[in-house]
């Protein structure tokens, strides 16, 4: 079986701050990338941030420069670090887990909302 835990979404204000994390454990060998994806309502999942075990990153346009991406724990925890934040910013956010050929699994998402 494989466990992600995630945490750390709420309620902040425009310009503020928060970090999610997310713990993989379990069934998981070999993690080849670890992401965020974000969905607000009414919307499709999209892509926020990856990186990979050789520590690559990539970020989706809109939250380049305000968004970190990082990893810990041997790697089987990723972390995102959400600076500057919007109103255009409040999502469920979803951990996933890529590993071996062809491997996927989801958290179960945090709500993260931005507003005055």
């Amino acid at each position: 079986q494989v466990h992600l835990v995630e945490s750390g979404g709420g309620l902040v204000q425009p310009g503020g701050s928060l970090r999610l994390s997310c713990a993989a454990s379990g069934s998981i060998f070999s993690i080849n990338v670890m992401g965020w994806y974000r969905q607000a309502p009414g919307k499709q999942r999209e892509l926020v941030a990856t990186i990979t075990s050789g520590g690559s990153t990539n970020y989706a346009d809109s939250v380049k420069g305000r968004f970190t991406i990082s990893t810990a724990n041997a790697k089987n925890t990723v972390y995102l670090q959400m600076n500057s934040l919007k109103p255009e910013d409040t999502a469920v956010y979803y951990c996933n887990v890529r590993w071996g050929a062809s491997s996927s699994f989801w958290g179960q998402g945090t709500q993260v909302t931005v507003s005055s």
